[in-house]
């Protein structure tokens, strides 16, 4: 077309679209709002012409340039009725870049700019381009109020005439729904009288925000800052506006001026602006002098108010410090920080819109800061029905949000409130009731179904939907929310421009320059569509898709200052991957079901991923929402089971949207779940989408956010909660209202278990209403309203409310704690779950028809008076546990009350009135008060710690009530050393100032007590007084009047020896004294009777037995007197007085000394006033340093004092001297061990020594004798009668010694053998006899006689002077034993030469083998262990067989452990046929082949005298046992054969028992880890009655079963003579125990049945059968299942003394029948228990029991579950005298720590892997 036609066209469609568009004005300007927005349009709208005044428009849309002009063509071809015919060519001419009418502009460019934009009359002169003109006064104001006046009807202006679309802040026909506003900070109390003028914006949690409470006007100083907070879609911008529009309308007329300034658009300048750049050049220019208006601005600033939304959107940081000029240039962030810091216009109200999140730190600490939380159900009930107000779907809109739960939880949030409007607006006149259940499910498909509503029916716009979703996904990707007309395409501008998706406005990126900027109308439309494309464009493949799937931590609140602008983008991926939107998606895609299902189930499946990880709170919150907008009901389970059990969210904001995600995962949950949410903001209404969630178990909240709001929405969820067991309030600001609501509730929820209000602020009449539902809730165990406000008054109500409540079980209330514990009426056995910061105790788990009440009120103001209201409140409740008011104001008359009261109060436990004033006066008469109390178990008065405490003992009937588990141990553990029984009592008068002058006074009240007749024991501590020697002295002459005393406690009170001797006299004249325990230095002084358990301890880790509980058990009968004495100088004179008093002492008596150094002349004086102390059995100089002198001063007791039985003096330290009674006459023993003592020593000794008739031993150990002195010992040892032994260990013994040790044998006539062990032991002992020995034995254990062989060790024995009668050789355990015969007898020479023509050796050996033959011509025993005979060519092996063909009188041989050749065992086996003799051979455990131990089974032919054999381990097949046998079988006189481990079948087994049959002798058959079988066991019980002599059998491990097993029990009722019986490790079961109790032999001594399969039927046969046994040492039951059959006698087992019952699964109940069992066996040595299932009970009846086991060595107990409590039991009962050496507890519930601790208390507590228990040597 040529151009004149074009031009022609193009004129056409002008006057076609000109006279279109006069048909519509209205339409028109509308879209000129949209694409000027924000600017005065000029004065085209006032032309009356309509025809004129649409093009005038049209040329200001077409000179705004192509992109504007496009997007409004497409517009009118999408949204008008334009013609086909005119519709084509308007969008080919003028919808496209080449068909842009250039001519239209050309009159449009010649326009004023002052026509543009009413408020930039002058863009390009910014201010600050000219300067200032002088004006006067009354100009400057007129131009001002000019300026204010054109500044309101500009706003004015601008929301007249706005839109009510989707996406606008404000709708002209829609009412505004106030959101939900809540303080969080503020400077100065709110002014609600003012805000009274508009309520707009509501109040929640009694504060009323109104808008003149955002901006207080009596705020006179600082920064007035107020910082609005909401989430995305609250209506923060809708609220900015709002505030704009009622501005403009004259209704905040305290503001002259107000500015709003949005981030989003600031962010685009470029360049630095000064604040009056910002508030003219972008906002509205004066007409005139810019500088004059700015003046009145700062001189006016408390009446401007500039708002600036969307802070958390900032790009640039600012800091709080002030840099620079503060009126220079910065950026918009800059001056906004300006603003707040009072900088820049001093004064002015500064308000600020953000997301919750960091907050800039240029925003003051006092800012005020309101948190926006949506909606309500009210509100959005209110905001529905002003939506569809004058429609006849409003009833059906109303019904179907209150229908659906979900859909009206989700319409909370403003903006999705507005969407779901549209949803039902477009969804209720063609569907039926509830359809919106089914299509609004989730946030994702209410936007779906939004895009459907605003589509064409049946018509879906996929390119421009898709155009927008690639738009929105790019702004995502580069952080961009503005948009400009280039980044869009027209087409997709005019859709959104349609649908309201979009917004315009005005955009200067620096002053003069202007452009339209677009934006989705919300954060969250964007994300939506960026979801769409991804999952619906081809372009994007799984990687990309699942890359946007990810968490966000919300912890990045508290650390990024601007937040991501993709925060909803995976919630809506994950709501587009529900079933329910694959038709819509496959619609938009233009792709089949399956290519969507791919897509969506990529997503499914990184939330799989997600939901199996271990998650923090806010991830938690954020992953329910994904899957519940998925509505995958496997991964919603799957999501649900992965969630912890305690489940906890701190410091992070929840909404109710939050909560309502998290509550639908837990739908579907199995399990219970604990939800504790702490430091969070919470909105208020946020718990009702808690309503009907059942799996919560426990519920807490701790937020001062929470007010009577959110009490309210609670109290509507709890009774819905069915499984709630525990609630929990804390730190709220609940008021009177809130707590009523809640009351309420709380009936509703029968359930609770615990209920918890701390620290919420409640005053004395919200106290008391909590207090009141008690009795509703039956199952209530605590109660807590700590942190309150109460008055005394209301405290004595709650007093009488927990008296006359009956499920109450204690009142602690402690200056901010007020606890109620309860017990539910139906609890007898369950445990009261127990306070971390409060004692309880057995009282607690009774039922509540035994109450008992523990009432403790410490720290209350309590005065007098209150306490005679008390009293009388108490005197009618029930039985009290427990009476606290330490720390109130009682003083003297007050505690005397208490004290008076306590016989009718039946206290039975405690009274506390410590810290109450009480003075020395007020003692005595609370002492004299509570003297005839019966009950009284302990008083603790202590006035410097002013501590005033009585403890009372249970009555008798209290004692025999049946105990369950936890009672038992609360009384044994939870005992204070201060708890004693009914008959004892303790009075601790400690740090009270007494004298010696209030003695008299104090012991006439105590005697008084003494003489009550329920009194046995009593306990006196006066430690911490000021009694000095005077009152020592006095209480020596008064303590007989207390009779009934036990101990007492005189630490700390100056005193001095004199005092220790005054009081060391009344051991002659207090029957009950036997323990005068002194440490002078440290003034520890301890008076105490016998000890029974560890009654009086100065100290300690754990608590102790009780003082006078009765252990007379488990004492001795006749204990001894001590006299301990520590930390004194111990002069001559001093102990000459000391031993004078102890002179008047009964006996026996043991006397303990310690001092740092003790002179020769003090223990010369000690030791020669010995003789008259003939009482004393134990003198003891412990820590004392003695000098080299000492010894001999020892040495020489033994002739100065007769009774003197025992010396043992150790590294000059440590002395102590037994002695001896009358009817004792045994050898002396002396021990100076590490005394220093060398040869010069050793002469003068043995003379004191020679004076004493037996020395039974002497240990001269760790000392430095050396070679010199023990030859010198040697030969002074004829002057000393030595019987027993004598030691030189660590002596520096050298060998050479050694062997004149050996030369000196022979003359050494007494000397009965000598053990030597030079290497790391160190060990010399020569043991003597009384008589002379002839045989004499030498022990050699060295290093060299591993390496030196036994070829070179018989060379040894060759060179021995005596006769050889036992040679014994070990070289892995490098032991050489041999006993010699003195003198040497020697044999024949023609015998010896007859022995020799037997041997065939080579002429190198000749010499040895006579040797040999010479010394051990008379050898009857030679045994060789753990030898290694093939290393030197059978060397060893010949010679052996030489020497065995000449030893004629060769009883015993045995080679065990070793190593031998084939040959060797030939040559072997050859010299043994010859030993005809031979009574014993044993041949175990060795490794021979078959054909060596078939030599050997040859060579046992012909040994008829054979009466023990031992061949186990060694390979017996067919044809070597068939050569054993037939040996066997002429071994008439075999008395012992061991067969184990020999491979022996049940075939084999029959051809021995046929051999057998001739050994009528046989007393021992071994048969253990064979297989004989069944079938092996009927042969050997067809053979057994034919072994009359047995008596014992061992048949363990075998693999027999019942039936074998029955045949043998049968068998061995036969054997008479039957004293062991092994029949452990096989399948026995309880027919064979059966069988075996129906007749045990009767001498039987071991009974060894371990792992036998036996039931508790077959061991209750079996203990039966074996009670009262006589000759029972032995029983072993261990790896048996004895859970409900525990052997248990009645006649006992005299002799029996060890028990095997490891692994048996035994418990607590079972192990009371066993201890008792145990009493009845007076010789158990061994008791093991180890891997069963005993806790602290067993241990506690095991310690009862241990002191009546005199025999006891050894308890295992390891592997059970006895805890630190349990192990304490046992020492305690180790402390009973027990002569028990260890009781093993490795491997049970005792820490480490703790476990050290015991062991060092006790030692025989062993907590090692190993075995430490000692050895006897």
């Amino acid at each position: 077309m040529d151009p004149i036609s074009i031009q022609l066209s193009t004129r056409n469609l002008w006057s076609w679209l000109v006279s279109l568009l006069s048909k519509d004005t209205e339409w028109l300007s509308d879209k000129m709002r949209f694409f000027f927005p924000n600017m005065d349009l000029g004065p085209g709208n006032e032309v009356s012409d309509p025809e004129q005044r649409v093009i005038l428009q049209l040329r200001k849309l077409h000179a705004q340039g192509l992109a504007t002009w496009q997007s409004f063509i497409h517009c009118v071809c999408m949204e008008l009725e334009v013609p086909l015919d005119l519709e084509v060519p308007l969008l080919s001419t003028w919808g496209s870049e080449d068909g842009f009418p250039s001519h239209l502009g050309a009159e449009e460019e010649s326009q004023p700019e002052s026509q543009l934009h009413h408020g930039l009359k002058r863009p390009h002169q910014s201010y600050g381009s000219s300067p200032r003109r002088k004006q006067c006064r009354k100009q400057q104001l007129e131009l001002s109020r000019r300026y204010l006046q054109l500044l309101r009807t500009s706003t004015q202006q601008r929301y007249r005439d706005r839109l009510s679309g989707l996406g606008q802040p404000l709708a002209s026909h829609q009412a505004y729904i106030p959101p939900i506003l809540q303080w969080t900070r503020a400077t100065v109390p709110l002014d609600t009288q003012q805000g009274a003028i508009m309520r707009d914006i509501k109040a929640e949690d009694g504060t009323d925000v109104s808008i003149l409470d955002l901006f207080n006007p009596r705020t006179k100083k600082g920064p007035r800052v107020t910082v609005l907070l909401g989430k995305a879609g609250m209506g923060k911008t809708v609220l900015a506006h709002r505030l704009c529009q009622k501005w403009a309308e004259g209704q905040l007329d305290h503001f002259q001026a107000l500015f709003l300034f949005e981030f989003r658009q600031l962010n685009l300048i470029t360049s630095f602006l000064t604040l009056p750049q910002l508030l003219f050049d972008l906002y509205l220019s004066p007409e005139s002098d810019p500088d004059a208006v700015f003046q009145y601005l700062k001189e006016n600033a408390d009446q401007v108010l500039l708002i600036f939304d969307g802070l958390d959107e900032a790009l640039h940081p600012c800091s709080s410090r002030e840099t620079g000029d503060p009126e220079g240039p910065g950026t918009a962030l800059t001056l906004f920080s300006g603003l707040c810091c009072g900088t820049l216009l001093p004064g002015c109200w500064v308000m600020a819109t953000s997301r919750p999140g960091k907050l800039p730190a240029c925003l003051p600490v006092e800012a005020a800061v309101v948190q926006m939380w949506g909606f309500d159900s009210p509100r959005v009930e209110e905001y529905v029905s002003h939506f569809f107000s004058a429609q006849p779907s409003q009833e059906g809109a109303l019904a179907e949000l209150r229908a659906n739960g979900r859909l009206r939880s989700m319409c909370v949030v403003p903006a999705l409130c507005r969407i779901a409007c549209l949803c039902l607006h477009h969804l209720l006149p063609g569907s039926a009731p509830g359809q919106s259940v089914a299509l609004l499910p989730t946030v994702t498909q209410l936007y779906m179904q939004m895009v459907l509503a605003l589509s064409p029916p049946g018509c879906l716009p996929t390119m421009s939907l898709l155009g927008l979703g690639e738009v929105a996904l790019r702004g995502l990707e580069t952080g961009k929310v503005i948009f400009y007309a280039e980044d869009i395409p027209p087409s997709v501008i005019a859709f959104g421009a349609a649908h309201s998706l979009l917004t315009s406005f005005r955009v200067c990126t620096d002053p003069g320059h202007l452009q339209t900027g677009y934006a989705f109308t919300h954060f969250s439309l964007q994300e939506f569509f960026a979801a769409l494309y991804l999952m619906a464009s081809p372009e994007v493949d799984n990687d990309k898709l699942t890359h946007h799937v990810t968490l966000n931590s919300r912890w990045v609140l508290r650390t990024k200052a601007r937040l991501g602008i993709s925060d909803h983008l995976p919630t809506f991926l994950a709501g587009l991957a529900s079933c329910a939107c694959r038709s819509f998606l496959g619609q938009l895609a233009g792709h089949d079901e399956a290519w969507v299902g791919a897509k969506q189930a990529a997503v499914v499946q990184v939330l799989r991923k997600l939901a199996t990880r271990k998650l923090t709170g806010p991830k938690v919150i954020e992953l329910c929402r994904y899957v519940d907008e998925s509505q995958e009901t496997e991964l919603a389970s799957l999501t649900a089971q992965s969630l912890r059990y305690q489940l906890s969210f701190h410091n992070f904001p929840l909404t109710c949207t939050d909560l309502t995600s998290l509550t639908n995962i837990l739908e579907h949950r199995e399990v219970p779940i604990h939800l504790h949410f702490e430091g969070c903001p919470l909105e208020p209404h946020c718990p009702e989408a808690l309503v009907g969630c059942g799996q919560i178990e426990n519920l807490s909240f701790k937020s001062r956010k929470c007010g009577d709001a959110f009490a309210e929405a609670l109290s509507r969820s709890l009774p819905t909660m069915g499984r709630l067991q525990k609630l929990g309030l804390a730190g709220s600001k609940i008021t009177a209202q809130g707590i009523r609501n809640l009351v309420k509730a709380l009936p509703l929820c029968p359930q609770l278990e615990e209920v918890s209000f701390q620290d919420n602020q409640l005053k004395d009449q919200e106290v008391l209403d909590v207090v009141e539902v008690l009795p509703s809730l039956p199952r209530l165990r605590r109660l807590d309203l700590s942190g309150n406000n109460i008055s005394v008054s209301t405290l004595l109500c709650l007093a009488k409310v927990a008296v006359t409540c009956p499920t109450i079980r204690m009142l602690q209330v402690r200056e901010a704690d007020l606890i109620f514990l309860l017990s539910p009426p139906a609890e007898t056995t369950a445990e009261i779950q127990r306070a971390p910061d409060l004692q309880e105790n057995d009282s607690q788990r009774k039922g509540a028809q035994s109450r008992s009440l523990t009432l403790r009120l410490q720290k209350c103001q309590l005065h007098v008076h209150d306490v005679e209201a008390l009293i009388a409140l108490l005197l009618g409740g029930p039985h009290l546990e427990e009476v606290d008011l330490s720390g109130n104001q009682l003083e003297d008359e007050g505690c005397r009350l208490m004290a008076e009261a306590v016989l009718q109060l039946h206290i039975t436990r405690k009274l506390d009135l410590s810290d109450n004033g009480l003075s020395v006066a007020g003692l005595h008469c609370v002492l004299s008060a509570v003297s005839t109390c019966r009950t009284l178990a302990e008083l603790h008065i202590s006035l410097l710690d002013k501590a005033v405490v009585l403890m009372f003992a249970q009555t008798m009937e209290e004692q025999e009530e049946p105990q369950k588990r936890a009672a038992l141990l609360d009384s044994l553990t939870s005992q204070m050393p201060s708890e004693l029984p009914l008959s004892s009592q303790r009075i601790r008068l400690t740090h009270c100032g007494f004298q010696a002058k209030h003695l008299q006074q104090l012991c006439k009240v105590l005697e008084g007590r003494c003489h009550l007749g329920h009194l046995r024991h009593l306990h006196l501590d006066f430690s911490g007084n000021a009694l000095g020697d005077e009152g020592a002295a006095l209480l020596a002459k008064l303590l007989p009047g207390l009779g009934a005393l036990q101990s007492l406690n005189l630490s700390e009170n100056g005193f001095s020896l004199d005092a220790v001797l005054a009081l060391a006299r009344c051991f002659s004249t207090l029957q009950w004294l036997f323990h005068l325990d002194v440490s002078l230095e440290s003034q520890h002084i301890l008076l105490r009777s016998a000890k029974r358990g560890r009654d009086v301890r100065a100290g300690g880790f754990l608590p102790e037995f009780p003082a006078g509980a009765d252990f007379s058990e488990f004492s001795r009968l006749r204990a001894p007197r001590s006299f301990c004495l520590r930390e004194c100088q111990l002069e001559p004179p001093s102990l000459t007085r000391l031993c004078a008093t102890l002179e008047e002492c009964p006996g026996p008596l043991e006397v303990q000394l310690s001092c740092e150094v003790l002179s020769d002349q003090s223990l010369e004086t000690l030791l020669h006033c010995l003789p008259r102390l003939p009482q004393l059995s134990l003198l003891q100089l412990s820590q004392t340093g003695l000098s080299s002198r000492s010894p001999f001063l020892l040495a020489d007791i033994f002739s100065l004092c007769p009774w003197v039985q025992k010396v043992d003096l150790r590294s000059l330290n440590h002395a102590t001297l037994h002695f001896r009674s009358s009817q004792e006459r045994e050898g002396v023993c002396c021990g100076l061990t590490g005394c220093g003592l060398n040869q010069e020593h050793v002469e003068s000794l043995c003379q004191l020594l020679s004076k004493c008739e037996d020395v039974n031993q002497l240990d001269l150990s760790e000392n430095l004798l050396g070679d010199d002195g023990l030859r010198c010992l040697l030969e002074c040892l004829p002057q000393v009668s030595i019987s027993g032994s004598l030691d030189l260990s660590h002596n520096s013994i050298s060998q050479e010694s050694a062997l004149y040790l050996v030369e000196t044998l022979p003359a050494c006539l007494h000397v009965r053998e000598a053990s030597v062990n030079l290497g790391s032991k160190q060990s010399f002992r020569i043991h003597f006899s009384k008589q002379e020995e002839a045989g004499k034995t030498l022990r050699v254990e060295e290093l060299w006689v591993g390496r030196a062989g036994v070829l070179a060790l018989l060379e040894v024995c060759a060179q021995a002077s005596g006769n050889v009668t036992e040679i014994s050789i070990s070289e892995t355990q490098q032991q050489l034993h041999v006993q010699l015969e003195f003198p040497h007898q020697e044999e024949n020479p023609e015998a010896v030469a007859l022995r020799l023509a037997h041997c065939d050796l080579g002429t190198h050996h000749s010499l040895l083998v006579r040797r040999l033959m010479e010394t051990c011509a008379r050898l009857r025993q030679l045994s060789l262990s753990q030898v290694n005979l093939c290393d030197d060519n059978d060397a060893s092996v010949l010679l052996l067989q030489s020497l065995l063909l000449s030893l004629s009188e060769l009883k015993k041989f045995r080679l065990t452990s070793s190593c031998v050749s084939t040959e060797g065992l030939t040559h072997l086996a050859s010299g043994l046929s010859h030993c005809h003799h031979l009574e014993e051979l044993d041949l175990s455990n060795n490794q021979f082949c078959q054909e060596g131990t078939k030599a050997l089974m040859r060579a046992l032919e012909g040994k008829c005298r054979l009466k023990s054999l031992d061949l186990c381990h060694l390979p017996l097949g067919g044809s070597t046992l068939a050569m054993l046998t037939q040996g066997l079988s002429h071994m008439t006189l075999l008395q012992s054969l061991r067969l184990s481990r020999n491979s022996i079948c049940d075939l084999s087994c029959c051809h021995l028992s046929e051999a057998l049959r001739t050994a009528t002798s046989l007393e021992e058959l071994g048969l253990s880890h064979n297989q004989i079988g069944d079938a092996g066991a009927l042969h050997l019980a067809a053979m057994l009655p034919r072994l009359p002599a047995l008596r014992k059998i061992d048949l363990s491990a075998n693999d027999i079963g019942p039936a074998g097993g029955v045949q043998l029990a049968e068998a061995l009722t036969l054997c008479r003579h039957l004293e062991e019986l092994m029949l452990g490790h096989n399948a026995l079961g309880d027919p064979m125990a059966l069988e075996l109790a129906q007749e045990l032999p009767q001498h039987l001594r071991v009974l060894h049945l371990p792992s036998s399969h036996l039931g508790p039927e077959g061991v209750l046969s079996l203990g039966q059968a074996l009670d009262g046994c006589p000759h029972l040492e032995e029983i072993s039951l261990a790896e048996n299942s004895l859970t409900e059959g525990v052997p248990h006698f009645c006649k006992g087992l005299p002799l029996l003394r060890q028990m095997d019952l490891v692994s048996c699964k035994i418990d607590n109940q079972t192990a009371k029948l066993l201890a008792a069992s145990f009493v009845l066996c007076p010789a158990l040595e061994v008791i093991l228990l180890s891997w069963n299932l005993l806790g602290d009970e067993a241990a506690a009846e095991l310690a009862r029991v241990l002191p009546q086991m005199s025999r006891l060595k050894r308890v295992d107990l390891e592997k059970n579950q006895i805890t630190a409590c349990g192990a304490w039991l046992l020492a305690e009962g180790l402390a009973q005298g027990s002569g028990i050496q260890v009781i093993r507890l490795w491997n049970n519930p005792i820490p480490a720590n703790m476990a050290q601790c015991l062991h060092s208390q006790e030692p025989r507590l062993d907590f090692a892997f190993f075995d430490k228990a000692p050895q006897n040597t």
